[in-house]
């Protein structure tokens, strides 16, 4: 541990992270072929309202897919999962919500992962234009471990019905600091540090990181997940937090509820946003949309 595991370092760090990343964020220029046909709202929750993106389908919407960006839960923004939303839609048919959620340290854990779950249950509301579709979840990086915590939650709570959870690079460990972590050398996306400043401004008491909603994969929080939604879950060769994921997927097949595990080859964490070949970061989406579809699709009578 150094000084940046003392919360006020720790805060100060993340918010001068989050103002530079709000400087420069923008989405890969990805897909041009594929329209955005959007509309911005608010999402009503209990840390009040949050913005969101609604993406549409080209025809008639099989389903609905609620989706929460990365950034260690620190950083970032919506408008980083552009491309990956766009895709859904039109790919996989769905209407795909991009929330915008609160980010610490100015709202902690639990908060995001409320969000997220509260995103899930105003998307089974009736009200909904697509009322009666399936309901997906995803995210990547710490989007990731919302959408594990928010599908943890509906477990918990009743509902409401999971066709799918998508957990892309997550992390699913904040109890093992990232040094403890192996990396494949230096190169290596997540950085020790990067780890305990997320870590901290997230959740400062290091007790409370155990929390299954925010290390669902940590000892033995995964335990018992009968009933839990399926889960397509996607790591990345080279990333620092390949292994808790693995093990997740692992404990997740236990439960039968492992759709698939896809281990993407040659990569790190967060490939698609930064520096990752298009036609892979193409075939990447398209496999994430096959598995969206087939979630979504009505039963067969």
């Amino acid at each position: 541990m150094s000084i940046l595991s003392k919360p006020f370092v720790a805060d100060g760090v993340a918010r001068l992270m989050a103002a530079g990343a709000a400087r420069v964020q923008k989405a890969r220029p990805l897909f041009p072929e594929i329209p955005g046909r959007t509309g911005e709202f608010t999402v009503p929750t209990r840390h009040g309202p949050m913005p969101a993106t609604l993406y549409r389908p080209p025809g008639e919407a099989k389903g609905v897919y609620v989706n929460a960006h990365g950034g260690g839960f620190v950083v970032g923004g919506a408008i980083a999962d552009d491309p990956l939303c766009r895709y859904l839609a039109e790919h996989a048919g769905v209407f795909v919500v991009n929330v915008d959620y609160v980010l610490a340290p100015h709202r902690r854990f639990p908060a995001p992962c409320e969000q997220v779950y509260d995103a899930l249950t105003w998307a089974a509301s009736p009200d909904r234009e697509w009322a009666g579709a399936r309901l997906c979840v995803g995210g990547q990086s710490a989007g990731g471990s919302l959408a594990a915590a928010a599908s943890r939650l509906a477990l918990r709570d009743g509902g409401p019905e999971i066709a799918l959870q998508v957990l892309h690079y997550p992390p699913l460990d904040l109890v093992t600091p990232a040094a403890d972590k192996p990396a494949r050398d230096n190169r290596v996306v997540i950085r020790p540090w990067m780890g305990e400043v997320f870590n901290t401004a997230y959740i400062p008491d290091i007790a409370r990181r155990a929390d299954p909603l925010a290390s669902p994969a940590w000892g033995t929080n995964a335990d018992d997940l009968a009933g839990i939604a399926p889960a397509l879950v996607i790591t990345c060769e080279h990333d620092r937090l390949r292994p808790e994921a693995v093990t997740y997927a692992g404990k997740l097949a236990e439960a039968g509820a492992l759709v698939e595990h896809y281990d993407i080859r040659g990569v790190d964490h967060g490939y698609d946003l930064l520096d990752g070949e298009p036609e892979l970061v193409r075939r990447v989406y398209a496999f994430l949309a096959l598995h969206v579809e087939r979630a979504v699709a009505p039963a067969p009578r």
